[in-house]
């Protein structure tokens, strides 16, 4: 069967709001915990999870009391102040893939908590609307463990295999990959500078998704000619 179903990141696929929660994290540590980041872990987010972020913050900062869930919430109440002063990216792409997939089963699967991926789908309109997301809370282990991904596509109802995961990181390029999905890089968000050679396909931006690059994904990945898009 051909590609069925569509498993999207979020944070370097759709938008770029990596630097913005960064600053967001840090102006609530330094306000509640009196915790100054430095621009080691304000780097050191880009492409991970909450999960690797929190780990990664009880190392650096022992001084730091609050839980994961705490940092958080605090974080995306600071993320308001800042995309209210800056805005949020939306990358090239990304709203025309939407409307074009919308109606195909799809689902959400970001590191990103809940509440910030509901703050960053409100900048991206009617389209981004999905049968289901899966965010950091609700997977037990992050990309590049398949959990994700594998959760994504039995709430969408396609088997893994006929699912197309769209990434920009290592680690979600590998949590696809291990779920035994097809997996497509974009370029446009890797501002991480992320080796991106272990997906299946390679594109600049979101703007090449069209019907024919997913006939060529079906054919060299023994999936017959068709497409839902």
């Amino acid at each position: 069967m051909p590609i069925q179903g569509y498993l999207f990141d979020l944070d370097g696929t759709l938008i770029d709001s990596e630097r913005e929660t960064a600053e967001a994290m840090a102006r609530a540590l330094a306000r509640g915990q009196g915790v100054v980041v430095d621009e080691g872990m304000r780097n050191f987010i880009i492409g991970r999870s909450w999960i690797a972020i929190y780990d990664e913050l009880k190392r650096r900062y022992s001084s730091m009391r609050w839980t994961r869930d705490e940092v958080i919430a605090q974080t995306a109440h600071h993320r308001e102040e800042v995309f209210a002063e800056l805005g949020l990216t939306v990358l090239p792409g990304a709203l025309a893939v939407l409307a074009r997939t919308r109606g195909a089963p799809r689902a959400l699967v970001t590191g990103s908590s809940r509440v910030e991926a509901a703050q960053a789908l409100r900048f991206l309109g009617p389209d981004a609307q999905f049968d289901a997301v899966f965010a950091a809370e609700d997977v037990a282990r992050s990309k590049p463990a398949p959990d994700g991904y594998l959760a994504g596509a039995a709430a969408i109802g396609v088997a893994p295999a006929h699912c197309l995961v769209l990434e920009d990181s290592v680690a979600g390029i590998a949590a696809g990959r291990a779920a035994g999905c097809i997996v497509l890089a974009i370029r446009a968000g890797n501002f991480g500078g992320w080796d991106q050679s272990g997906a299946h396909r390679l594109i600049d931006s979101l703007d090449e998704l069209t019907p024919a690059l997913v006939d060529e994904l079906n054919r060299d990945y023994g999936a017959p000619m068709g497409s839902p898009l």
